[in-house]
């Protein structure tokens, strides 16, 4: 029997148009667009489908639309009798991996994220800062490189990605000292990323307290399949801890790495990448180049998805 774990995308994976051909093809896609869009009173299917990408670019209008898209795609793999093994997302897409756990509904998943986008975006604008990759280097070489720049202020890891692929976030003056730092010790490339905030930072202190009060007043079940949270890189049960890493996963790093590590140690068989883009499945391959894995973002890849499984 396949061990299918399924990876959901976080922002950064959006593209105006993305599941139209699902939306095109499925009532049931259709009904959770309207679902989601009526729980936050937003036409998602137009945000999504018809942009402009600057409106679907608002981290406010990203969250709730990405994972929509994401769970739209959920829908059809399970509509073909697929069932996940195992869950887990990177940053925004733990909430889609939530939704797909049932340990959060749709509507409670796209209410949460549109306050986190929220909250997310004021806390930029309060805090200002930003983000950069560092390619090439060891976690313990970024690390001693953002200790030397915190002498400009705030900055810390903020994405363990795959070896060798880093993010750091923070103030702006002591992310470019970082990134300085970072090119004369041979990193391979240092890449300034294009961001409205420093987010997995202490910089968004506040939103993680706005978001914890959100979280207090939504349900939380007990996971349905295996999930494997970013704080700890570890699989986790109770409702309760998962509640309180979801907020704290604002503030700390996304252990992207370690949650990979955690489903091919216990025998992870397939991992597919549920909803727009192949990036994950990019950071698979560079944690476990031997690992299978599969795209179910796109009507064609879906059905691609089944035939494969069902054929053993």
């Amino acid at each position: 029997m396949e061990r299918m774990a399924l990876i959901f995308p976080g922002q950064g994976a959006q593209a105006v148009g993305m599941a139209k051909d699902l939306y095109d093809d499925s009532p049931r896609v259709r009904e959770i667009y309207e679902r989601a869009s009526e729980a936050i009173d937003v036409d998602l299917a137009s945000v999504t489908f018809d942009g402009p990408e600057d409106e679907l670019r608002k981290t406010i209008n990203t969250q709730p639309a990405l994972l929509t898209a994401s769970l739209a795609a959920f829908e059809l793999v399970i509509a073909k009798g697929l069932t996940p093994w195992a869950v887990a997302g990177h940053s925004l897409g733990e909430y889609s991996a939530l939704v797909a756990a049932g340990t959060l509904t749709l509507e409670d998943g796209v209410r949460a994220v549109r306050e986190r986008g929220r909250l997310m975006y004021e806390a930029g604008l309060e805090r200002p800062g930003t983000m950069a990759a560092i390619i090439g280097l060891s976690e313990d070489e970024v690390e001693r490189i953002v200790e030397e720049a915190r002498e400009d202020g705030v900055v810390q890891i903020a994405n363990l990605n795959a070896p060798g692929q880093i993010v750091i976030s923070g103030e702006v003056e002591a992310v470019k000292r970082a990134m300085d730092i970072a090119a004369t010790r041979n990193a391979r490339r240092v890449i300034g990323l294009n961001v409205s905030g420093a987010f997995h930072s202490e910089l968004l202190e506040g939103a993680r307290m706005g978001l914890s009060e959100v979280l207090d007043g939504t349900s939380f079940e007990e996971p349905r399949a295996i999930f494997v949270s970013n704080v700890t890189g570890t699989a986790i049960e109770d409702p309760g801890e998962i509640r309180r890493n979801l907020a704290l996963q604002i503030v700390k790093p996304v252990r992207w790495a370690e949650c990979m590590k955690t489903l091919l140690n216990r025998k992870a068989s397939l991992f597919v990448e549920v909803g727009p883009g192949n990036v994950l499945r990019g950071l698979l391959r560079k944690i476990e180049p031997t690992a299978r894995s599969a795209s179910a973002g796109r009507l064609v890849d879906i059905e691609k998805l089944s035939a494969t499984i069902t054929a053993g």
